[in-house]
């Protein structure tokens, strides 16, 4: 019994410390950053690895003709394809749904036409899609959607809840200092 407690007590140390660790990361990498899409991107070539994802996209939110709009403005692995769009508005499709609700919705067992994941060697459907909305006090900031061939960890799920309010907090920010030097 103490060595299966020991052990219990060695997983959930090691769990919290990557956790940690990776959001310090995070918040060092994306300090400095002078752009909305060069922060997007960082954050999908960073970000898609870490958590065992294949394919990730990064919608920032705008307003085109007064409509809240989300456009792709980072990828990781993604290839445009004539069927998916570029652009969402709010409750049109997932990722805008994710937008309008504001809340993190994940897909198993998705149909194996749904998305493929591509390398040379071949591709193949993930088991998980991950969409997560970016909000900063009550706004939201951008969607990020991960695929995977794994399940998403409890861990992995926390560590990106975590993640989603920095990196709402470096959007708004960025959006503001834009905003400024525009106005300069």
């Amino acid at each position: 019994q103490m060595i299966s407690n020991l052990k219990d007590t060695t997983t959930k140390n090691k769990e919290q410390d990557w956790l940690k660790t990776n959001l310090a990361r995070f918040s060092s990498m994306m300090q400095g950053q002078r752009s909305i899409s060069a922060v997007a991107q960082l954050i999908m070539s960073e970000l898609t690895p870490i958590v065992d994802a294949n394919y990730g996209t990064f919608f920032i939110a705008g307003h085109e003709e007064g409509e809240p709009v989300l456009n792709l403005v980072a990828s990781y692995a993604f290839t445009q394809r004539k069927n998916i769009s570029s652009k969402y508005h709010l409750k049109e499709s997932l990722v805008g749904q994710c937008a309008f609700e504001k809340k993190r919705i994940l897909i198993t067992n998705p149909p194996e036409s749904y998305v493929a994941i591509q390398s040379s060697l071949g591709e193949g459907t993930p088991k998980n899609i991950l969409l997560l909305p970016v909000v900063f006090e009550g706004e939201l900031k951008a969607v990020i959607e991960l695929a995977s061939f794994k399940p998403f960890s409890t861990n992995i799920l926390n560590f990106l809840d975590q993640l989603m309010d920095s990196v709402g907090v470096i959007l708004n920010m960025l959006s503001y200092t834009m905003r400024t030097e525009e106005l300069l």
